[in-house]
């Protein structure tokens, strides 16, 4: 199982390469180092099971999380690519894909987006993500959120499957979301969907998770 994981949030400008760096080493190349060392002996024993603690957004970008983003659909893509050979050696991938979890993981995270200095960025790029963003993303985890517990049964589930399902969903309520972009190639009902949501609905939004 493969769960090392860090996060990141905030305006592109405010973050540092070195930072994005050091994400991507944990989130992806962790994933990558792991599975070298372990795919062989599967390989030689004509079994396994690989389980990767991926997310929500390795299907779907969500504004102000753009390097996180990017990592989860880099671990999603390379999955994806060794899944056909893996299976030819009788090895199954499985990726666990949360949405918002509660845990000591995010509450750092967002009280240290609330700390942050956001000079290097333009006021109402500031202004967004700390009026809009921080508040609606605390209603989301308040409503939407599930335990790690409820994340540990869901993972025990997929190892203890007969036929251990490629990607699995732990919170239906994001079916909709990843469904925009394969009702649409063009990426147009997605990208309006989700500004509208943002910009223009986003009253509506707190309403309904409160």
């Amino acid at each position: 199982v493969s769960n090392a994981g860090v996060g990141m949030v905030g305006p592109l400008e405010c973050q540092s390469l070195a930072a994005m760096q050091s994400l991507m080493d944990t989130n992806f190349f962790g994933l990558v180092r792991l599975v070298k060392e372990v795919l062989p002996d599967m390989k030689r024993r004509r079994g396994g099971h690989i389980v990767v603690i991926s997310s929500i957004m390795g299907l779907q970008g969500i504004v102000f999380n753009d390097i996180y983003a990017a990592s989860k659909f880099a671990v999603e893509g390379f999955c994806e690519s060794l899944v056909v050979q893996a299976l030819r050696f009788n090895v199954a991938i499985s990726l666990v894909e949360p949405g918002p979890v509660t845990t000591e993981f995010e509450a750092k995270l967002y009280e240290e987006a609330e700390r942050t200095d956001y000079s290097r960025t333009d006021p109402e790029t500031a202004d967004i993500f700390t009026n809009l963003y921080l508040r609606n993303s605390k209603d989301v985890f308040a409503s939407l959120g599930q335990t790690p517990e409820d994340i540990a049964e869901h993972t025990l589930r997929v190892i203890e499957a007969a036929q251990p399902p490629f990607r699995h969903q732990t919170n239906v309520a994001y079916t909709p979301m990843a469904a925009l972009k394969h009702a649409d190639p063009s990426g147009a009902l997605m990208t309006d969907a989700f500004y509208k949501l943002v910009f223009k609905y986003d009253a509506v939004l707190r309403l309904s998770l409160r």
